[in-house]
């Protein structure tokens, strides 16, 4: 095959990202890298084309050299095409250096037995010192970008095979003095210095530091590599992440004692790092500070004073990456490197910064928690144990408290500093201090639980409520004067909205016995003592299935039978079940099989008689131990010893209807502007067969009439099916989002419900024609209609935009059925009908290029803004 055009390569690098696996297993994967290696020595390709060659393979290195050597044979082609590249400027130098060493790194090709290793590390070490600039290999002009690059792949060589560079640190130093790119040299300096003290602490026999810190230019045996070091270094080191162990025998540097030489060498060598750290950007030096910090923790008898210059710079930066930097020494070395006037110092740096008002919420959050996990001189308490910081004192912390006027994310993690700090109130309470955080606690609690309560608000504050909830119960959970008051509160709050029963449900599963017996007895008390036929049913059996236990039985069982009359359909029968399973297994008796009985006989439902039966069969001939495996979650039960109950494993899976994933994609369709009332048109699509389907649907509020279930015998993966219809009944017209629930029985034989995703009604598929205006009298039709708006109604005026097609096409596509009055392109009457008795007219005239004036009015000013807000968003529609 002849050279590829741009646009050739264009396509089959757009395939390729799509899917990178779906284009390798098809007909051009496998000459895809060939194809690429080729083309970089082509004429016919610009340099720009074959940076974008390059850099695919540098994204996807694993796809296109999926193996050793295949990595062996690309690295040494990219050498090639590097060598060969003419002495003028070129942007490839760089690209082909780093897809170079990507793919030795990437097809685990890194060796001594690898020729185009031995290749490419002493051109990138010739490089990154600058010997072999000027000799052929490129212009002057590109000698730092080219050292630069240089260092950087050094790097990726040094944290793919640890202790590469042990032979190579005195060359790295003599390098750092000289005239060259200082970031790239000291982090690559810095990394090596680590990891040959790391390997050598854990090495049996290790070599003298002295002699490796002070080598010349090449080290002895004329070989610049340590392959032994490395090979002694294959055990993963810790990540390069400024996170600090918590002993010093994690970072494996406890056992190197260096002599009197090593030590003033290292300690000559970490100096020349840090004299040249200010240069460096926030992100290098925080990286190198870390590596240096690393390097000294774990040696003997080496005091940390060396940073003790840096400090001076560093306790006042505005940079976050610096200030982590810093709190991470502080970790790793306490009192030697900081007194307690740098503490206090840090410590209101860290308050006020978290105070001031026009911090962003991400930087925000990182002072909170640098406040949170302070790392102090001498912590109080066991290791490893929350506390506030001691000299965190009550005037710091005023401005510090959580608001309800916070964000989410700030107050959660304020708060989390007030937990802290009520867990040491006790005994300043009993001294009699003026304020108190427990109160401020328990106030800021009743307010996140009254915006919880408002009906009708929104998810995000009963979702912030119980978070909250949860984080005082982990922080405080030995305190009974926190937790009794936020018992109560919780209760109350069920009384207010049992809408939140599942949030209850979630905090119930997450909390310890602290809160959460009390909890359950209290939601309880409060679900036992509401009448049984209200409209929060469902949830007070969901709050039931959760709560109910041995206690209490009569009352639950006089609220169960008082319920089962209400329990008409079969979502709430389902729910009633579940409490009487889990009454089942807390072993409750005679007042049980008489309400079980008494299901069996009420109900119309064959399902829900049949599990009652069920139920009351097992707790008739079956024995607590017995009972209680029958009714596990376990399909591998041992079989049971009763001539009732069948061997067959999967009997109890049979009788009982399944939640399963939901095979089933229901979408909908185009509307229909026709017929008496408005009809969702749903489309049915599924993964596997499903018989007897059963679509129920349900819609939040009173703003629609219930809706009936829609029923499908069979439906087959690949079949088509015809839409099915859904009449709407809206008592107002108003959008609205209809949960979906399918019941279905599968192939073998398994009855299985699911929930759907919910589906939109949108404004739009409520609109229904008028009947049809006379002929002739179209114009005074819509006049009629108009003037009978008022006075009742309402008037608007509004600009709606038009897409480039123009308002014809905007009429065409939307509105079409509704028009009364045309005179293309310019002008149209529009009526439209919204259930139940409501009409929207519009007026759009004097169309200009880039909108139309639009005149509406309506019987129902309720609808005026729906109707703004839909012809706002008509022209982005078209």
């Amino acid at each position: 095959m002849g050279p590829l055009s741009r646009e050739t390569w264009a396509q089959r690098l757009g395939a390729f990202r799509a899917s990178p696996s779906a284009f390798m297993a098809g007909p051009e994967g496998e000459d895809l890298g060939r194809d690429l290696l080729s083309e970089l020595r082509s004429e016919k390709l610009s340099e720009q084309t074959k940076v974008s060659l390059l850099a695919l393979s540098l994204e996807y290195p694993a796809q296109l050299w999926p193996d050793a050597t295949a990595a062996e044979a690309a690295a040494t082609s990219l050498l090639d095409t590097l060598v060969l590249l003419p002495p003028r400027p070129s942007a490839l130098r760089r690209p082909l250096l780093l897809a170079a060493t990507t793919a030795l790194v990437a097809g685990d090709a890194l060796g001594p037995t690898s020729e185009a290793s031995r290749r490419l590390l002493p051109l990138l070490l010739g490089l990154a010192s600058g010997r072999d600039l000027g000799r052929g290999f490129g212009p002057a002009s590109e000698q730092r970008p080219l050292q630069a690059t240089a260092c950087e792949c050094l790097r990726e060589l040094e944290s793919c095979k640890p202790g590469l560079l042990g032979g190579c640190l005195g060359l790295l130093r003599g390098l750092l003095g000289q005239e060259g790119p200082v970031q790239p040299l000291s982090l690559l300096l810095a990394l090596a210095l680590r990891n040959t003290l790391v390997i050598q602490a854990r090495a049996r026999a290790r070599a003298r530091l002295q002699g490796l810190l002070m080598a010349g230019d090449t080290p002895s045996g004329g070989d610049p590599w340590n392959w032994a070091l490395a090979e002694e270094g294959d055990a993963r080191l810790q990540p390069q992440a400024p996170s600090w162990p918590a002993a010093e025998e994690e970072c494996g540097l406890a056992v190197l004692e260096p002599t009197p030489e090593e030590a003033r060498e290292l300690r000559a060598a970490v100096a020349q790092l840090l004299d040249t750290s200010y240069l460096l950007t926030p992100v290098a030096q925080a990286q190198l500070l870390w590596l240096l910090g690393w390097a000294l923790r774990g040696l003997r008898g080496q005091t940390p004073v060396l940073f003790k210059p840096q400090l001076v710079r560093l306790l006042g930066t505005a940079q976050l990456t610096l200030l982590h930097a810093v709190l991470a020494l502080k970790a790793a070395f306490g009192e030697a490197l900081f007194t307690a006037q740098d503490e206090a110092l840090l410590l209101r740096r860290l308050t006020v910064a978290a105070q001031h008002p026009a911090l962003p919420l991400p930087a925000h959050l990182f002072h909170l928690h640098c406040l949170l996990s302070f790392p102090e001189n001498w912590p109080l308490g066991p290791t490893g144990e929350e506390a506030a910081p001691l000299l965190l004192g009550p005037r710091l912390c005023r401005g510090l408290l959580p608001s309800l006027l916070h964000d989410p994310m700030a107050l959660l993690a304020r708060l989390h500093l007030l937990c802290l700090l009520c867990a040491e109130d006790e005994e300043k309470e009993e001294k009699g201090q003026d304020w108190s955080p427990r109160h401020y606690l328990e106030e800021l609690l009743a307010g996140l639980r009254q915006r919880a309560a408002l009906d009708g608000g929104p998810r995000a504050s009963a979702t912030l409520c119980f978070q909250a909830s949860y984080l005082v119960v982990q922080g405080l959970a030995t305190q009974p004067t926190v937790l009794t008051p936020l018992t109560h509160g919780l209760a109350r709050l069920y009384r207010a909205r049992p809408v939140l029963a599942p949030h209850f449900v979630d905090l119930l599963d997450r909390v310890g016995p602290e809160l959460g017996e009390p909890l359950r007895v209290a939601l309880r008390q409060e679900v036992v003592s509401r009448p049984g036929r209200d409209e929060a049913l469902r949830w007070h059996l969901q709050i039931l299935a959760e709560v109910a236990d041995g206690n209490a039985q009569s009352a639950t069982l006089g609220f169960l039978g008082a319920a089962a009359a209400h329990c008409t359909d079969w979502g709430l029968q389902q729910a009633l079940l579940r409490v009487c399973r889990a009454l089942l297994r807390a072993g409750v008796g005679g007042g049980l099989a008489d309400l079980l009985q008494a299901l069996a006989r009420q109900w119309e439902d064959p399902d829900g008689r049949d599990h009652a039966r069920l139920y009351y069969i097992l707790l008739a001939h079956l024995a607590g131990p017995k009972l209680g495996v029958a009714l596990g979650p376990s399909p591998a039960a041992p079989a049971l010893a009763s001539s009732l109950v069948a061997e067959n494993q999967g009997f109890a899976a049979v009788l009982m209807v399944q939640e399963a994933p939901a095979p089933i994609r229901l979408s909908v369709g185009p509307h229909r502007a026709a017929g008496p009332g408005p009809v969702l048109q749903l489309h049915v699509e599924v993964l596997e067969p499903a018989y007897s389907l059963e679509l129920r649907f349900r819609v939040e509020g009173q703003v629609y009439a219930p809706l009936g279930a829609v029923h499908v015998p069979c439906l087959c993966p690949g079949r088509p099916c015809s839409p099915l219809l859904l009449p709407l009944q809206p008592r107002r017209p108003a959008p609205t989002r209809l949960d979906v629930r399918a019941l279905y029985t599968t192939p073998t034989g398994l009855t299985c419900h699911a929930h759907l995703p919910p589906l939109p009604v949108n404004f739009a598929d409520l609109f229904l024609p008028f009947p049809q205006a006379p002929e002739g009298d179209k114009l005074g039709f819509f006049e009629e209609l108009w003037d009978s708006c008022l006075p009742k109604g309402a008037e608007s005026r509004l600009w709606c935009p038009l897409g480039p097609q123009g308002l014809e096409a905007l009429v065409s596509r939307h509105l079409e059925p509704f028009v009364v009055v045309a005179q293309p392109p310019t002008s149209y009457h529009v009526a439209i009908r919204l259930p139940p008795d409501s009409r929207l007219l519009l007026r759009l005239e004097a169309a200009q290029e880039d909108g139309v004036p639009v005149a509406l009015r309506t019987d129902d000013w309720a609808v005026l803004p729906l109707a703004g807000d839909y012809l706002r968003g008509l022209s982005a529609a078209v």
